[in-house]
């Protein structure tokens, strides 16, 4: 039988490890990992092999060359282009003339092939996927079966809201050679995107085989540490080439002409490549050394991996680090956990590396310096540039001019050459200060800006939804730390980035494979005075202005410092709204009002609005998408409250047609909409998939559970400053004081808990959530909720901090309270049983 390992990848998330070498190179236990995959196939009788080449193909074929030194035949394929893992694979055919399997070389695994190759002849499968459980399945592709083991559905990099099991794709194959005939000539195809999508389409015998044993995709620099951990502490079984060493209470592993000082101290399982030195003093626990190394005396390494022409002076302290090729050490330096160096760095001695710093190769770090961050463009590394639509980090730290203007460039760079983009920012001098540097980045990858400068995201999202720009850019103050800058993307349509867009300007961004447009081609900024005159206009034609006119309200509105201060006022007192405006002013050197100080700013406008005997007032949030309702009687809206309230006043005004709400919403918003002929469509909790739906024409309103609400007459999408406009003109067709709009509407209870949870437990709880819930009445549109009657309970992992959401609802506040508290402590004792 023959096999294919797939050796093509650049490695760019095992950066800068992968800065000089191909991934499938990079050395495990003083080995290449893909050496430890022939291992593994010639162990099954497996030794006809086809290597698929792409990125440093030389590297790979002068180590491995026909392969008869590691009694093994290699064949080696090397695309022209990047085809895809599919559409490579296809680049082989003629050398797949029977059942083949498929086998990535960067993985690190012990499963028993024999079963699957077993399974799949027993099932007379056209292709079998290895399966196995892991605690972190995100970045993988989900993969649900039958009771038979037939694949029924494929999550691929499932957000947490869309997991219900661990068990993922391994991106272990075996198929049969039919399966060329599904893979067409010449043109970019994908295994789990393309191919396994159109087998299950086309109900061909696809099954998964799920297995147990040891798999770890050693995909990033710290997956590649706790690999290293995980064979020191014998969790899988690889070959070694250093002898082993007879030593009472440790496993000592040492390499020809290797010598040990006298005193030396070794601890756990220790490693030693050919002619490496230790002298007298060092102490070594749990590691890994290459070749032709020295570490003197006084050195201390913890569970490290040091690769060759390594040279560690006296007194360093390294702890779970990994350091490459031909790097020197200075005495008395000091690396903290998940330190990389990379090959031909000079450190220099009493230097401190801080926890997580990556350095790029052939850098030199002073005496004495103290590195916090890394050394490629000065920020902190992060394991993802982008969190949902943006990126976010401190000004001038984490996000400096640098960064942002390669930032800018790698954006640019993903965009058509010559087309336009939208952008603007807040008021703060961080905002204005980073927009500059990114701008400049954009412009050099041949990209054009038309820049509004001053303006609130609704009115930045508003001019995208017109034809001219491919994209927009938005630079604010976080609310949650004011000196934290996000910056905010947007596609054509002035949606939020999708995950796959964002993953591209990484791709790109981690590359430096920057688009340069010729000196005569960079692209040119121009302004739009007008953009604001716009948005008015579609803002009035949104509204029955008559109406509004006519009730004259007078309402309280807190503007938060934001930019909204400048522009809202005015078009409301067009409509004959008499507006008290409260922190309307521009605050460049503070900001807005942190997220600490909204309880006493909701205190103070309830306060307000009493004493001036306003129709309403309102808290809008500084990105203009947020709004917080405070009615006649100075009662603050809790957004449980606040979303069946607007629906009720849609509904009393007469409108017909469909309710976009989270799955997380209070299910009373149902049984208003059908009372009155309308329909209700749940989504996922992401703004991006709320506002998608809000799209289709028959929706009329859609609602966030974070009082963000989008009216698509006007626009499908958050803005805050038109809902206040929208609450007026509702309440006024309503004739009756807010306060007793929910009067008639059922109350139910409806409460909210969060149980904290470590990423790597999150898949194994949704899976046994997932079990748990068969024999019930449960959807899976973002979580798993689970129906009992009228009453339900929804499990919902947080997608961006370590905790999973408990939901429950029901007619009778105790029933409510018992179901909240089941599913937490569910989840709580789900938490328990898993492993650490």
């Amino acid at each position: 039988m023959k096999a294919v390992i797939m050796a093509g990848g650049f490695g760019t998330r095992m950066q800068p490890l992968t800065c000089n070498l191909p991934k499938p190179m990079v050395p495990l236990m003083n080995r290449p990992i893909m050496l430890h995959i022939v291992e593994l196939l010639k162990k099954y009788q497996i030794t006809d092999l086809v290597m698929l080449l792409y990125h440093q193909p030389s590297v790979i074929k002068n180590f491995f060359r026909d392969g008869a030194d590691l009694g093994v035949r290699i064949t080696y394929v090397t695309p022209l282009e990047d085809m895809g893992t599919a559409g490579a694979v296809k680049c082989a055919e003629k050398y797949l003339d029977e059942r083949f399997l498929i086998i990535s070389g960067d993985l690190l695994t012990d499963f028993n092939l024999q079963k699957v190759i077993d399974f799949h002849e027993a099932n007379k499968a056209l292709a079998t996927i290895t399966l196995t459980s892991v605690k972190d399945p995100l970045q993988f592709g989900v993969v649900i079966t039958d009771k038979e083991k037939r694949i029924t559905q494929f999550l691929e990099k499932p957000g947490w809201g869309e997991v219900i099991s661990d068990t993922i794709n391994t991106g272990i194959y075996v198929l049969e050679p039919e399966i060329f005939k599904y893979i067409p000539e010449g043109e970019n195809f994908d295994f789990s995107q393309d191919l396994f999508p159109l087998l299950l389409k086309k109900k061909s015998p696809l099954f998964g085989y799920p297995i147990k044993g040891y798999w770890r995709d050693i995909g990033n620099t710290d997956s590649y540490r706790e690999a290293h951990h995980d064979i020191l502490k014998g969790k899988v079984s690889v070959k070694v080439d250093e002898a082993k060493k007879e030593a009472i209470g440790k496993d000592l592993r040492l390499g020809l002409d290797v010598r040990l000082g006298e005193g030396t101290e070794m601890e756990g399982t220790v490693v030693v490549g050919d002619n490496t030195q230790v002298k007298s003093g060092a102490q070594l626990k749990d590691s890994v050394v290459g070749r032709n190394c020295t570490i003197e005396p006084g050195a201390k390494l913890n569970r490290c991996v040091i690769w060759d022409n390594v040279y560690i002076k006296k007194g360093t302290k390294i702890n779970d680090c990994v350091i490459c090729n031909n790097v020197s050490v200075g005495a008395g330096s000091v690396m903290e956990e998940g330190v990389v160096v990379a090959d031909d760095t000079s450190i220099g001695e009493e230097s401190y590396i801080k926890r997580d710093v990556k350095v790029w190769p052939r850098k030199v770090i002073e005496a004495g310096s103290t590195v916090t961050g890394n050394l490629i463009w000065g920020e902190r590394w992060k394991k993802s540039l982008f969190e949902g639509e943006m990126v976010k980090g401190l000004a001038n730290i984490e996000l400096t001019p640098e960064f942002v203007a390669k930032l800018g460039c790698a954006y640019g760079t993903s965009l058509p050459k010559g087309s336009h983009v939208l952008v603007g920012r807040d008021s703060t001098l961080s905002s204005r200060m980073l927009k500059r540097s990114f701008l400049g980045g954009i412009l050099s990858a041949g990209v054009n800006v038309r820049d509004i400068r001053l303006v609130s995201l609704p009115i930045l999202r508003y001019k995208l939804r017109t034809f001219g720009e491919v994209g927009g850019v938005h630079f604010r103050q976080s609310q949650e730390d004011p000196a934290t800058t996000e910056i905010v993307f947007l596609d054509a349509d002035g949606l939020d980035f999708s995950s796959s867009m964002g993953k591209n300007v990484e791709r790109i961004f981690y590359k430096e494979n920057f688009r340069r447009a010729h000196h005569t081609e960079p692209g040119g900024i121009t302004e739009l005075p007008q953009v604001v005159d716009f948005y008015r206009e579609g803002f009035f034609r949104g509204l029955d202005q008559e109406l509004i006119r006519k009730s004259a309200p007078k309402v309280v509105i807190d503007f938060n410092h934001s930019v909204a201060g400048q522009i809202l006022p005015q078009i409301l007192n067009e409509l004959g709204i008499e507006v008290i405006g409260l922190n309307t002013y521009l605050d460049e050197p503070r900001g807005f009002k942190s997220l600490d100080e909204k309880p006493n700013s909701l205190l103070q406008l309830s306060k307000i609005v009493v004493t001036l005997e306003a129709k309403a007032g309102f808290w809008l949030d500084p990105t203009a998408e947020e709004v917080v309702l405070i009615d006649e009687t100075g009662k603050i809206y809790q957004p449980e409250e606040l979303l069946p309230l607007m629906t009720a006043l849609m509904l009393r005004s007469g409108a017909k047609g469909a309710f976009a709400v989270p799955v997380s919403a209070p299910s009373v918003i149902e049984r208003m909409a059908a009372e009155n002929g309308c329909s209700v469509r749940r989504t996922k909790s992401s703004e991006r998939s709320m506002v998608e739906t809000a799209i289709s024409p028959e929706v009329v309103m859609a609602g966030s559970m974070g009082g963000r609400f989008a009216f698509p007459k006007f626009q499908a999408a958050f803005d805050g400053m038109f809902t206040i406009a929208k609450t007026v003109e509702l309440a006024a067709s309503a004739g009756v004081p807010l306060s007793r709009v929910l009067s008639d509407v059922p109350r139910t209870s409806f409460l909210q808990g969060k149980v904290p949870c470590v990423w790597e437990k999150k898949g194994g709880i949704m899976r046994k959530m997932s079990e748990d819930s068969l024999e019930k009445e449960a959807s899976f549109i973002d979580g798993i909720k689970v129906a009992f009657g009228q009453d339900w309970v929804l499990v919902l992992p947080d997608q961006y901090q370590p905790v999973i959401h408990v939901v429950a609802e029901a007619k009778e506040p105790k029933v409510a309270q018992r179901l909240l508290a089941e599913y937490m402590q569910k989840v709580d004792s789900w938490k328990k049983e898993l492993p650490q």
